[in-house]
């Protein structure tokens, strides 16, 4: 009898409510076992819309197929792919979709994080090395990163860009719907949500979670941090009863998990600033194991030092820390806070 570990891994497809399923996608991530993919009936029955389409590996497309297969649904009778982010988990296996089925791609135009990388690999991998040594990695290592980055599996089946751009007041329209683009950048440039009103029904991506992850794509854009705390607001005043997120079940009180997610981004923004302050001047790297209570390793070197940059960043414009250069590694310090003015 297969383990319960065993049992995650596998896809599967179960319906939410009438017209609507989940599509349950493994993924080889420590940590984050599957992703979703979200199959909703086209207007009049005629096929279905897809949102969102997981990892590309080896397997990767046979298990979607598998779990479509679960609903009583063929690939080929896609009509129309919809992916909330340029992220490999969300948009890894758009090309395969879109070829076997002939359908659209609507997608942000903000997606070149990704795309750049499948444009040209080389020169985002020196990217990835620079804000690797901006963090304060020592050089051995990065040397040691930029070999092992030349023979990583992108997780991307390939290139394929939106048909139409997906941005705010798009509408999607389904058997259960129309469904409205809202742009929720942060989590990715390329972030987008999409709500249900008549339903109240929230396509969240990865913005908000049922289990709390904060994840920044960090060199993009001027302040991801800032990008999404406004995100939260704008989301949180949809005023959604259910929620369809990009990783894990769905859930109710919506409200409540974004107010989670909001108030996990400003306790982390206090928690780095009061290290700078108690450990400055330091680059990020040295501040890391302080900010998060754990060391960093191979697993979550990339997520933890993309997010400490984006924290590091936003403080900085707001004028709370500021950054002296040390051979190409910033070194952050808290700025002196003002004495009141005296009555």
């Amino acid at each position: 009898m297969p383990s319960p570990a065993t049992e995650r891994q596998q896809p599967r497809g179960e319906r939410i409510i009438p017209g609507l399923w989940r599509l349950r996608l493994p993924l080889p991530w420590s940590g984050i076992p599957h992703c979703n993919a979200w199959v909703i009936d086209a207007p009049g029955g005629d096929g279905h819309v897809m949102f969102d389409c997981g990892l590309h590996s080896k397997d990767s497309f046979a298990q979607l197929v598998d779990a479509l297969a679960q609903i009583g649904k063929r690939m080929e009778d896609t009509k129309l792919l919809v992916c909330t982010h340029a992220h490999v988990d969300h948009y890894g296996e758009a090309k395969s979709v879109v070829d076997a089925s002939g359908c659209e791609l609507w997608m942000h135009p903000r997606h070149e994080h990704m795309t750049a990388s499948l444009k040209d690999p080389e020169r985002l991998l020196e990217q990835r090395v620079a804000v690797g040594r901006e963090s304060g990695v020592p050089e051995e290592l990065l040397q040691y990163y930029r070999e092992a980055g030349q023979t990583t599996e992108p997780g991307v089946a390939g290139l394929v860009t939106p048909d139409r751009d997906l941005v705010e007041g798009v509408r999607v329209e389904t058997a259960v719907g129309t469904w409205v683009a809202i742009e929720t950048p942060g989590h990715a440039p390329s972030h987008v949500s999409l709500f249900q009103p008549d339903r109240r029904i929230l396509l969240a991506g990865d913005h908000v979670l049922g289990r709390v992850a904060l994840y920044y794509d960090y060199g993009w854009t001027e302040d991801p941090v800032a990008e999404y705390l406004n995100s939260c607001d704008k989301v949180d005043a949809l005023d959604a009863r259910l929620c369809l997120p990009g990783h894990g079940k769905s859930f109710t009180d919506v409200r409540g998990h974004v107010e989670a997610h909001r108030e996990a981004a400003l306790g982390r923004l206090d928690r780095v600033e009061d290290v700078v302050r108690s450990t400055g001047p330091a680059t990020a790297i040295e501040m890391i194991p302080e900010i998060y209570g754990r060391p960093l390793n191979k697993d979550n070197a990339g997520w933890l030092i993309s997010e400490t940059m984006c924290y590091l960043r936003h403080l900085e414009r707001r004028g709370v820390i500021s950054a002296g250069d040390d051979a190409g590694h910033p070194r952050w310090s808290a700025v002196p806070r003002q004495a009141p003015e005296a009555v």
